[in-house]
C-alpha cells in the first residue's frame, strides 16, 4: 500500500480569470500550479466573454478531477472618470481642474464622472483621489454645476480611471442596476459565492441578501472591506456574512496606508474566531503582472498573510491580464507551503476559549474534535456536512492536519473548498454506522488521504442529511477495503 500523499496546501489560492488565464490550456496550468478558487470580476469584460470563461474553467476542473469554487465579484458603486475625447491627459501639481456635473467627455481641465450626485455631495476642503490615489485633488470652490479643485499630486488621467472620495459621506446605493443584472447572471450560472463591493454598513449586506432571496436563489455572500465606514460595523458584518475579503487596494486609498496592515490582522483574527472565511487581496504579487518573479517585499507580504492564518489569498491582475499567470500562482503556492511548514514547526496557539464560541451543539462537538485531533495526533478530521457549517467551525481551529468535508452535495463541496485546510470529498451517506465507515475509509484510501491503521476523528450526526444536526464525535482507525 503506498504511503498517504502529503495533504494539499491549507491556504486556498484564488485567481481572477481574464484574457491571460481564460483559455483552457492556460487555465489547466493554473490548476496544476495549485489554484483552488476562481474570481470573476464583473467590472471588466462582457457577458459573452464571462460565460465562455466560466465554461472553460469548469471543463478544465472536470478534466483534472478537482473541486473548483467560483466567486462572482459585483462592481458596487465604484465612481469612475468619463472618457477623454482627445486621449489621455496629464495634470501637474498646482494646476486647477473642474469636476463638472453630467456625463460629457473629459478634457485636460474639466472632468466628468459616473456618479451623478458627486457635485452635490463633495464639500470644500475634501479630497478627490484618482487612479488609486496616484492623482490627488483638493476641492477649493463649489457651485451648482461643478467643483473647482487644485492638483496636489499630479499624474496621468485616462478613460474610466477610478475615483475615491475618502472624506465624503456618499448616499449612493450599495447595489447598482448593473449589480442586479450581474446577480441575475450569477444565479443563472450557479456561481458558488457573490462578493459585495464597497460595503459601508450592514444594510448593504442585507440588501444583497434580499435581492438573492427575491430571485429564489441561495448564494453565500462575501463582504469586501474597502471603505473606512465598514470598519465601524465589523462584528455585525462578519456575523452575518459567509466570508470577508480584505480589499487592501481601495482601503489603502481611503485611509492612511500604514494602518491597513493592522486592520488586516484584526479582521483576520475576528473572522477566524467567528468561523468565517477571510480572504486577503490586492497586489499580492503585483510586479509579476510584467515580470516572471516577485519582489522580496511581495514574498514577505504573502508570508505575512499566511502568518495571519487567512483562509485564502487572491491574485487580481496577476492572473487576469498578467504575462505570467501560472508563475504567479506557483509563487503564491510555494510561499504559502513554506510558511505553513514553519507554522507546523512553530504553531500559533489556538484562540482562548473566550474567542471560540461554543454556543451550539455543533460548535461544542467541532471544538472537541479539534482538541481530540491534536491530543491523539490524528491523521485527519472528517466531517459529514449538509450545509458546510460544521466544516467552518472546525476550519477556524487551523488544524495542522487535513479537514475532510464529507458531502453528497456538489454545491456544498464547492463552497467549503474556500475554507482553510478543507478537502471536499463526495461520499453518499449510509444509515448504518458500519457501512458509513466503510465508505469513508474507501474514499480516504482512494484519495491517499489516509492509510489502513491511521487514526482519524469523524464528526457526524444521528440524522445525516439534516442541517444543524451534527451531534457526534467518533475516534476511528481506518480499515482496509
Amino acid at each position: 500500500m503506498p504511503a498517504p500523499a502529503s495533504p494539499p496546501p491549507r491556504t486556498r489560492l484564488i485567481g481572477t480569470i481574464g484574457p491571460a488565464s481564460a483559455p483552457p490550456e492556460r487555465f489547466l496550468a493554473l490548476l496544476d500550479a495549485g489554484l483552488n478558487v476562481v474570481r470573476v470580476n464583473f467590472s471588466h469584460g462582457d457577458v459573452a466573454a464571462r460565460t465562455a470563461a466560466v465554461q472553460n474553467v469548469r471543463q478544465a476542473a472536470a478534466a483534472r478531477g478537482v473541486t473548483l469554487t467560483i466567486i462572482g465579484d459585483l462592481c458596487g458603486p465604484k465612481i469612475r472618470l468619463g472618457r477623454f475625447a482627445a486621449g489621455p491627459a496629464a495634470i501637474a501639481p498646482g494646476e486647477t481642474i473642474r469636476i463638472a456635473r453630467g456625463d460629457g467627455p473629459c478634457t485636460p481641465t474639466s472632468l466628468t464622472t459616473s456618479y451623478a450626485k458627486l457635485v452635490d455631495e463633495l464639500l470644500v476642503g475634501q479630497h478627490v483621489l484618482i487612479d488609486d490615489g496616484l492623482v490627488r485633488l483638493l476641492v477649493m470652490e463649489k457651485s451648482s454645476q461643478a467643483v473647482t479643485c487644485v492638483c496636489k499630486t499630479g499624474g496621468a488621467l485616462s478613460d474610466r480611471k477610478g475615483v475615491n472620495l475618502p472624506d465624503s459621506k456618499l448616499t449612493m446605493p450599495s447595489l447598482t442596476p448593473k449589480d442586479l443584472a450581474d446577480l441575475d447572471w450569477a444565479v443563472a450560472n450557479d456561481l458558488d459565492y457573490v462578493a459585495l463591493s464597497f460595503v459601508r454598513r450592514p444594510e448593504d449586506l442585507y440588501a444583497l441578501r434580499r435581492a438573492i432571496q427575491q430571485r429564489g436563489a441561495d448564494i453565500p455572500v462575501i463582504v469586501k472591506i474597502e471603505k473606512p465606514e465598514a470598519l465601524g460595523h465589523l462584528d455585525e458584518l462578519i456575523e452575518n456574512s459567509d466570508g470577508v475579503l480584505v480589499a487592501r487596494g481601495d482601503l489603502g486609498v481611503e485611509m492612511e496606508l500604514w494602518r491597513v496592515p493592522l486592520f488586516q490582522k484584526d479582521i483576520a483574527a475576528r473572522c477566524r474566531a467567528a468561523g468565517v472565511p477571510v480572504i486577503i487581496a490586492t497586489q499580492m504579487l503585483q510586479s509579476m503582472v510584467e515580470n516572471p518573479g516577485p519582489t522580496r517585499a511581495e514574498v514577505s507580504d504573502v508570508a505575512n498573510a499566511v502568518f495571519d492564518l487567512a483562509d485564502a489569498l487572491m491574485l487580481s491582475a496577476e492572473t487576469a491580464v498578467g504575462r505570467y499567470p501560472e508563475l504567479a500562482v506557483d509563487v503564491l503556492a510555494r510561499v504559502s507551503r513554506e510558511t505553513e511548514g514553519y507554522l507546523a514547526r512553530h504553531p500559533i496557539a489556538d484562540p482562548s476559549p473566550d474567542r471560540i464560541s461554543v454556543a451550539s451543539v455543533t460548535d461544542a462537538v467541532t471544538h472537541a474534535a479539534a482538541q481530540a485531533a491534536r491530543e491523539l495526533n490524528a491523521r485527519l478530521v472528517a466531517l459529514w456536512t449538509a450545509s458546510g457549517a460544521s466544516v467552518r467551525m472546525i476550519a477556524k481551529h487551523r488544524l495542522p492536519v487535513p479537514v475532510v468535508g464529507l458531502t453528497w452535495d456538489e454545491r456544498i463541496a464547492r463552497r467549503i473548498n474556500l475554507m482553510f485546510g478543507v478537502v471536499p470529498l463526495h461520499v453518499e451517506p449510509a444509515a448504518e454506522p458500519e457501512e458509513m465507515f466503510r465508505r469513508i475509509d474507501a474514499r480516504l484510501i482512494a484519495r491517499q488521504l489516509a492509510a489502513p491503521g491511521d487514526l482519524i476523528i469523524v464528526v457526524t450526526a444521528t440524522r445525516i442529511g439534516q442541517v444543524g444536526a451534527t451531534n457526534a464525535l467518533m475516534v476511528h482507525h481506518v480499515q482496509p477495503a
